[in-house]
């Protein structure tokens, strides 16, 4: 069984090598060893959400700190292609589930969606409560995903922004996916960008509960963006995201 994560509250952990310890203190110290009572002997990571995973033993625990030992310390390589889940605001908690179960699978970054027919809406005091929602919920999934990167929660974007954000992906190599119902074109048909220098972003947007309006799918378009099928199905707000992310990510060759 892989090693329960708990992620660096400050600091780069690079500098660090096998043999030197390492005390984890704070929120996540305590949760270690009070919450879950972690006690000597027992293996655990410490990531610091830009990729540095240390791979520890715990040697003491006390006062809500957890001194462990450094057996070895990976650095994952950055994404040749950065995937970015846009997804849409929505009711009844579906959009945290679908940034949930992304995160899980392995999207790189996540930005909330103001679209047209968001029942939900983010304004003055709720917007900033709802994204720290949303970056709690990130937290939690790559902890129980036992990711080594942070994926960053990007500020709400409108359907113009979005529109113009889909402008500098395209002109920058990357690509914009718009998951449609009524779309010709299935997803495993979509050309993907390759890697190279400087990594190009791959954006996949999610609509609402009410769809993406005809107007918001034109602006899309018009930016450079590609209208792609999932299935024969149609996949709640919620679902549809994470099961996109999942077949890029094979396509990309990161699940081989």
């Amino acid at each position: 069984m892989s090693a329960p994560v708990f992620l660096a509250e400050g600091g780069a952990l690079g500098a660090l090598a096998p043999g030197d310890v390492y005390v984890l203190d704070g929120a996540e110290g305590r949760h270690a060893g009070v919450v879950q009572r972690r006690g000597p002997g027992e293996r655990i990571d410490v990531v610091d959400g830009a990729g540095t995973r240390l791979c520890c033993v715990v040697d003491v625990v006390e006062d809500g700190e957890v001194r462990l030992r450094v057996d070895d310390v990976v650095v994952e390589p950055a994404p040749d292609v950065v995937v970015t889940l846009v997804q849409a605001l929505a009711k009844g908690d579906r959009d945290e589930l679908a940034v949930e179960a992304a995160v899980e699978v392995g999207v790189d970054a996540v930005v909330p969606w103001q679209a047209d027919r968001s029942v939900v809406v983010w304004r003055g005091p709720r917007a900033a409560k709802s994204r720290a929602k949303w970056v709690a919920t990130v937290r939690s999934a790559v902890k129980q995903a036992r990711r080594a990167c942070l994926p960053p929660v990007a500020e709400p974007l409108t359907s113009k922004q979005l529109a113009a954000r889909t402008r500098d992906v395209v002109a920058g190599g990357g690509a914009v996916v718009v998951l449609h119902e009524e779309a010709r074109t299935p997803l495993a048909d979509v050309v993907l960008p390759s890697g190279g220098d400087a990594a190009p972003e791959l954006l996949v947007v999610v609509g609402p509960e009410g769809g993406i309006g005809d107007a918001e799918l034109a602006a899309l378009a018009d930016a450079g963006a590609v209208a792609a099928r999932l299935g024969p199905h149609v996949l709640r707000t919620s679902t549809a995201g994470p099961v996109a992310v999942a077949l890029l990510s094979q396509r990309l060759g990161r699940w081989a």
